[in-house]
């Protein structure tokens, strides 16, 4: 992925608030289930099995899910593809 330009205080915040408003039971991650209801409103045409491999890609450290650090690299890169 392409470097991208350092982020603002309240750029970051912003960013953290789309985190936490997917991050339904607060935990800290993203499961699958999260992120698929995440792209339905991105993308509400996105097919299962290109969230899955969506997910997949995001997922950096392959723990099963995604992160805030896994979702601002995603975020500030590249979810605009889907």
């Amino acid at each position: 992925m392409s470097a991208v330009k350092p982020l603002t205080e309240s750029q970051l915040a912003t960013i953290k608030d789309e985190f936490v408003f997917f991050d339904k039971d607060n935990n800290g991650r993203i499961d699958q289930g999260e992120f698929f209801e995440l792209l339905k409103v991105l993308s509400p045409k996105v097919k299962e099995d290109q969230a899955l491999e969506g997910f997949t890609l995001i997922d950096i450290n392959a723990d099963g899910v995604i992160d805030f650090d896994e979702f601002l690299v995603w975020w500030q890169n590249c979810w605009w593809e889907y």
